[in-house]
């Protein structure tokens, strides 16, 4: 499954990188996204270096979830722009 986390740089996002691992969720392709200041920066998930990408970018890689762990502002702007692009989408903020 082709999975983006949203905020992967942050401190939650690492962290959920790190989970999605240990319990062997079914990434098959991982979308790390985050802040544009983050942009072509790397983070490492299962052995690999993936590149981060823009929110932008983030939609249009089209993955199936995105999960969302970038403080409620970013949620509330972005999360229904993934939604209304057809992918599934878990905040993990207080935003809703």
């Amino acid at each position: 499954m082709k999975v983006a986390v949203v905020g992967a740089t942050g401190l939650v996002g690492t962290k959920m990188l790190e989970v999605l691992a240990e319990r062997n969720f079914p990434v098959t392709e991982l979308v790390p996204v985050a802040s544009e200041r983050s942009v072509g920066k790397e983070v490492s998930f299962k052995g690999k270096q993936y590149k981060i990408v823009s929110m932008t970018d983030g939609i249009a890689a089209k993955p199936a979830v995105a999960i969302f762990s970038a403080g409620g502002s970013t949620s509330l702007e972005w999360a229904p722009k993934f939604a209304e692009a057809g992918i599934r989408v878990i905040d993990n903020s207080s935003a809703w």
